[in-house]
């Protein structure tokens, strides 16, 4: 099973950017798709925005598109989240999540490993 650790996360205001990073680890699927998805307290987990293995196909949650941008690198297992303009609305923990195929729409395989704190101040 894939272990996924995201990280980059921390405190910014609003109006501010962070970029998160998702590295992989055990038996990758690194040509598979891989998605973001948050949670914020008291809420359900919910999804921000998935890639293709490629790349060439993205998808975003409409709260955030225009704002995030999701990008991989291959060569390095990793999935990146560049988030601009951040909101106080986007605080949570924000987790990667593993495809089980190259393209999307995708089932995630479950393994939602470590996740990251972005908080945004108003």
């Amino acid at each position: 099973q894939t272990r996924l650790a995201a990280s980059g996360g921390g405190l910014v205001q609003a109006g501010g950017s962070l970029r998160l990073s998702c590295s992989a680890a055990g038996r990758t699927l690194s040509a598979y798709a891989r998605g973001w998805f948050r949670q914020a307290p008291g809420k359900e987990r919910e999804f921000v925005a998935r890639i293709s293995g490629s790349g060439d196909q993205t998808d975003y949650a409409d709260s955030v598109k225009g704002r995030f941008t999701i990008s991989r690198d291959n060569a390095k297992n990793t999935v990146y989240l560049q988030m601009n303009s951040l909101k106080p609305e986007d605080t949570a923990v924000y987790y990667c999540a593993q495809g089980l195929t190259p393209t999307i729409p995708t089932m995630w395989d479950g393994s939602w490993g470590q996740g990251t704190q972005v908080t945004v101040s108003s």
